[in-house]
């Protein structure tokens, strides 16, 4: 549903025949006005030449645009999330209402440097092919900024399988819509939580369309307690499980399934779920004895230390778990 919408004059947003790709940008939010207001102002700043449509999804919340001035060959429009409630739902609701054949994620606590969509639309331009374009990034907690590279051209099926590959994040993603909407199936809203919803994807999409990447830090993410995941173990836990289930790669290959095995049990411990989490952690520790994640998740199960220590610290690193 359109709740409400802001354009320049038509002919400001007239669109030459030959101009660059318009892409749609989606930003799911959530209650947070001052940072989705500025992760929508670093779309509009993009220095990308062609047009950008930006939907701001709002998820359980009144529809509210950002005063933020769109200029020539931007525009700002809302529509309220009726779909599953969550990052999942949002995501959906705001790829299907883009009226453009590339779309772009943004988190709202997250924001974009000014040449991201343009370095990522000249890798469209010049592989055809691909179906997914992201970038490194930049982590902030707060404090300082941690550089987290990606250091690969073509990403795929395996790579993710092996690694969930951090530095790759959802701000950073854009897709071509038609492969989004019709092949790869959107984003899975029966994720719990929507946890997970990023790797999810990326793990779909890598079997069927070649995925690229931008080794630059190009968008700039928030580790700093601001996160909607941020200390939801219970979460965690149930969106991995629920991944591992669906995802045979994840299970056939042994160092993949004791990684995950690792961040489910450690993500049980810290949820209280102790006994429930001894057995995912023994059954990480006999693939990968020196698995660090697994240890702590062993120690915490036992009370001799706190998870949230342990994420504080991670996150000072720009790391997660």
């Amino acid at each position: 549903m359109i709740a409400s919408e802001r354009r320049p004059a038509a002919d400001a947003v007239a669109v030459a025949a030959d101009a660059p790709p318009a892409v749609t940008a989606v930003v799911p939010t959530h209650r947070r006005p001052e940072l989705m207001r500025r992760a929508v102002q670093s779309i509009v700043d993009q220095t990308y030449p062609g047009a950008i449509e930006i939907i701001v999804v709002f998820d359980a919340c009144e529809p509210e645009l950002p005063a933020v001035e769109t200029g020539p060959g931007r525009t700002l429009r809302a529509v309220t999330n009726e779909r599953v409630r969550g990052l999942a739902g949002a995501r959906n609701t705001g790829i299907l209402a883009a009226t453009h054949d590339f779309v772009a994620f943004l988190d709202d606590d997250d924001h974009w440097m000014p040449g991201k969509l343009a370095a990522q639309m000249a890798v469209f331009a010049e592989h055809p092919e691909v179906g997914l374009v992201g970038t490194a990034m930049e982590v902030d907690d707060g404090r300082r900024t941690h550089r987290r590279p990606v250091p690969l051209t073509v990403v795929t099926h395996d790579d993710l399988v092996r690694d969930r590959i951090a530095g790759l994040h959802s701000s950073s993603f854009v897709f071509r819509r038609p492969v989004l909407v019709d092949t790869v199936g959107m984003i899975d809203e029966e994720l719990p939580g929507s946890y997970g919803e990023d790797y999810d994807v990326l793990l779909t999409t890598s079997q069927v369309v070649p995925i690229r990447l931008v080794n630059e830090p190009l968008v700039s993410v928030r580790w700093s307690g601001q996160s909607f995941f941020y200390g939801r173990w219970a979460q965690y836990a149930e969106g991995l499980t629920y991944l591992l289930d669906k995802h045979l790669g994840l299970r056939e290959d042994p160092a993949a399934t004791a990684r995950m095995s690792s961040q489910i049990g450690f993500a049980l411990a810290a949820a209280g779920r102790r006994r429930e989490a001894r057995p995912w952690l023994r059954r990480a520790l006999a693939t990968r004895r020196l698995d660090v994640r697994a240890w702590l998740g062993l120690l915490i199960s036992f009370r001799l230390l706190s998870a949230d220590v342990v994420a504080r610290v991670a996150n000072l690193a720009g790391k997660g778990i």
